[in-house]
């Protein structure tokens, strides 16, 4: 279980400083923190999700981690625009013994995403070679 204030980073942006967020609610298994000095209009949030679906060995979970950010337009500062940046783990779950082939993907999509593959820095600035294809739409 998550703590009800994340603040001691758990959360970073892309210079690597520290953004701290708060638990706002969890209804069910969907879970929604909010970034402390958030504006009123310019919400910044945190939302962890869970959905099974089939049973024994047929059981998969989809688990999703997802931020959405909220600030002015930069053309138009009279629109707000929200980007969003989320991670989807899709997995059979009752049919797999133990975590290490979920932890494995998960670590294959960090790594691309987050170094530039001979460098064992991660990179939180978005010059990793996967966060690269993702803003500029790449291949």
């Amino acid at each position: 279980m998550l703590s009800n204030t994340l603040n001691t980073n758990e959360i970073k942006d892309s210079a690597g400083t520290e953004v701290e967020f708060q638990r706002l609610s969890t209804i069910g298994r969907t879970t929604e923190f909010a970034k402390i000095s958030e504006a009123p209009d310019k919400p910044h949030r945190l939302k962890i999700s869970h959905l099974e679906t089939g049973s024994g060995s047929s059981k998969r979970r989809r688990s999703v981690v997802r931020i959405d950010e909220t600030q002015p337009s930069d053309r138009d500062s009279s629109l707000m625009a929200t980007v969003s940046a989320y991670i989807v783990l899709d997995a059979p779950v009752g049919a797999l013994d133990g975590t290490s082939r979920m932890n494995d993907a998960i670590a294959n999509l960090l790594s691309f995403c987050a170094t530039t593959g001979a460098g064992t820095t991660v990179l939180f600035n978005g010059t990793g070679n996967g966060a690269v294809t993702l803003v500029t739409g790449g291949l």
